[in-house]
C-alpha cells in the first residue's frame, strides 16, 4: 500500500513564489482597471452637469447662473433642490471624492486632502444664509461663465466684461465650464502657482485659484467639461493653457510657451506631460 505524499517545503515555496509573481502582474493592471472606472464615473457626472448647464441656459435667454449677489457666490444653492440634494443625486461628486471635508454635523475630515470634497453647512456667506440641508460636492465651475451684472466685478478683481456668461462664444471648445476642484467655484489666474504638495488641501482663502483644481485625482489628470459641453480628461499642466476668462493668458509662464522650465515644477508634478 503506497503512502499519500505531500508537497515538499520547497515545493510549497515555489508555488508561493508563482502565486506572488502573478499578484505583481496582476495588481498594478486591476488598480488601472479601477481608475479608468474613476475617470469614466467622473466625465459621465460631468456630462450630466453640462446638460444641467444647457437646459439652464437655453431657460435663461441663453445665460448662465448669476450665483448670489453681483460676484456670483455660491450658485451651487440655486441648484440644490433642483438636482435631488447632494445627499441623492451622486453627480454632485467625482468617485474619488465622496466625503465633505466638513460635513452637516461640523465634523471636520481627520486628514484634509485632495480627496476630500467641499462643504457648505450652517452660517451666512455673501449675506445669504446657508439652505437648511447645506450643499456639498467635488467640482467646481469656472467663476467666468457666471452671469454677473455687467457694471460688476468678479471675485478676482477681474471686470464682468472678461467673462463667458452663455455657451454662445468662439473657442468654446476650450473654455473650461465644470472640473474637478476642492472649491465650488474658481476664478484661476495665469500667475497661480501649483500646490507644493500634491495631497495638501487648500483650505480657507481664495488667493491661489488654480492650485484649488490642479489636483492629482486621476494620475496626472482632472475630470473637466468645457463650455461647448464636451468632456474630457485634462492633464494638470494643461489647466494654464485653458481660456479661463476672455483675457487669460493661455501662454503665461506656467505653459512651455510662456517659458516655464522642468525645474520650476513641484516635484509631484514633474514627470506630468508638458503642454
Amino acid at each position: 500500500m503506497s503512502k499519500l505524499r505531500g508537497f515538499t517545503l520547497i515545493e510549497l515555496l515555489v508555488v508561493i513564489a508563482i502565486i506572488a509573481l502573478l499578484m505583481s502582474i496582476l495588481m498594478p493592471a486591476l488598480a488601472r482597471v479601477k481608475e479608468q472606472a474613476r475617470v469614466t464615473g467622473c466625465l459621465a457626472n460631468l456630462r450630466q452637469w453640462n446638460l444641467v448647464a444647457k437646459m439652464y441656459a437655453d431657460d435663461n435667454d441663453g445665460k448662465f447662473w448669476s450665483g448670489f449677489g453681483s460676484l456670483g457666490y455660491w450658485w451651487p444653492w440655486q441648484l440644490e433642490d433642483k438636482l435631488m440634494g447632494w445627499k441623492t443625486n451622486k453627480t454632485w461628486f467625482c468617485l474619488t471624492a465622496t466625503k465633505p471635508i466638513t460635513d452637516e454635523h461640523g465634523v471636520t475630515a481627520p486628514t484634509l486632502n485632495i480627496f476630500n470634497a467641499w462643504g457648505i453647512f450652517g452660517g451666512t456667506h455673501g449675506g445669504n444664509s446657508a439652505p437648511p440641508g447645506g450643499v456639498a460636492g467635488s467640482y467646481t465651475i469656472n467663476g467666468y461663465c457666471l452671469s454677473i451684472p455687467m457694471n460688476a466685478t468678479f471675485e478676482s478683481g477681474s471686470p464682468a466684461r472678461d467673462g463667458f456668461r452663455s455657451p454662445d462664444v468662439s473657442g468654446a471648445g476650450n473654455v473650461p465650464l465644470f472640473l474637478d476642484a476642492l472649491r465650488f467655484d474658481l476664478w484661476p489666474s495665469p500667475t497661480n502657482a501649483p500646490a507644493q504638495h500634491q495631497y495638501a488641501a487648500i483650505v480657507g482663502g481664495a488667493s491661489n485659484n488654480m492650485a484649488r483644481c490642479c489636483i492629482n485625482r486621476h494620475a496626472g489628470f482632472v475630470g473637466c467639461s468645457f463650455l461647448d459641453f464636451s468632456a474630457r480628461k485634462v492633464g494638470l499642466k494643461e489647466l494654464w493653457t485653458l481660456r479661463w476668462s476672455r483675457t487669460f493668458d493661455t501662454t503665461g509662464p506656467w505653459t512651455v510657451a510662456g517659458g516655464v522650465l522642468p525645474e520650476d515644477w513641484p516635484q509631484w508634478m514633474r514627470s506630468f506631460k508638458d503642454y
